[in-house]
């Protein structure tokens, strides 16, 4: 009887480890990491709108931006009616999507909107919302004498442009490296008139053939107002043109193009060199008929 019931415990404990064993693969499966889903508004001269969606991951205790999420951009709320797109995130974690004109007559209805992003549930993640509630705004940007740059910020409210206090502006010129502060003032913030003036320090900056620079006046992640930039060309660069030098000698030219010199000076190591090795040659055979 005791051997009876021996085997009958190992039998049960054979079964409790193999349903062990087949539910463990899928519990660790139900386990997916949190992802963290952003949302900004973006507005480039008063004209070209888009929303940014920013996806990344706490993995392994460093946070990594998360490719190939499936996301959906809405107006207003999350209703079929007020989809506004779809994208996906690319290597870098972000998703962009231009606001298009059928979203015209819900963004005139109401001075404040509201964005919403949803990412898709994958293995790994579970799905995910974010809002970004907008107040519509716009930068103006102008110039007086003495090189001195204006810029007024306004919003939209009770049908009528309504000029703001209190907001942090950048004023900087548009480079290929990246943006440069136009004097030592890095940021300019909104007086009672909504105004910020900045003096234009860049002295005998190249600008294009014409001596044209590119002023941008920009507000970065703003809570309420998002992201907007505005641009204005002014004449206060240096002109440059374009010399090619493509068929003139110098270091960094195309083959047989080297300065005479350079030239001059490596046939003449060579000459020495195998020079030396001819004295030495003849040399040699003398020694040997002495000998």
């Amino acid at each position: 009887m005791k051997w009876k019931n021996m085997r009958k415990i190992k039998y049960i404990l054979l079964t409790i480890g193999l349903i062990l064993f087949l539910t463990e693969p899928s519990l660790s499966q139900a386990v997916k990491n949190n992802l963290i889903l952003g949302l900004g508004y973006y507005n480039n001269n008063n004209q070209l709108q888009y929303l940014k969606a920013n996806t990344k991951a706490k993995i392994n205790g460093k946070f990594k931006q998360v490719a190939g999420i499936h996301i959906s951009f809405y107006i207003t709320s999350e209703d079929p009616t007020n989809l506004l797109g779809k994208a996906v995130t690319n290597e870098k974690g972000i998703a962009n999507l231009f606001i298009p004109p059928s979203a015209r007559s819900v963004w005139n209805k109401s001075p404040k909107q509201s964005f919403l992003a949803v990412s898709d549930s994958t293995k790994e993640y579970n799905g995910v919302h974010s809002s970004f509630d907008l107040t519509k705004s716009r930068i103006q940007i102008d110039t007086l004498p003495d090189r001195i740059i204006t810029a007024t910020f306004s919003e939209f409210r009770d049908s009528a442009w309504v000029v703001v206090k209190g907001v942090d502006m950048k004023v900087t010129v548009k480079r290929l490296g990246g943006d440069l502060n136009v004097s030592e003032t890095p940021t300019y913030t909104t007086d009672s008139l909504g105004l910020v003036h900045a003096d234009f320090k860049l002295d005998k900056l190249p600008g294009d053939s014409a001596g044209n620079l590119v002023i941008i006046a920009e507000v970065d992640d703003n809570d309420v107002y998002g992201n907007l930039t505005t641009e204005k060309t002014v004449p206060w660069g240096e002109s440059s043109r374009y010399v090619s030098a493509f068929n003139q000698r110098s270091l960094f030219a195309r083959r047989g193009l080297s300065p005479l010199w350079l030239e001059w000076m490596a046939y003449s190591i060579i000459v020495a060199v195998w020079g030396v090795l001819f004295f030495l040659f003849l040399q040699i055979r003398k020694i040997k008929k002495l000998a």
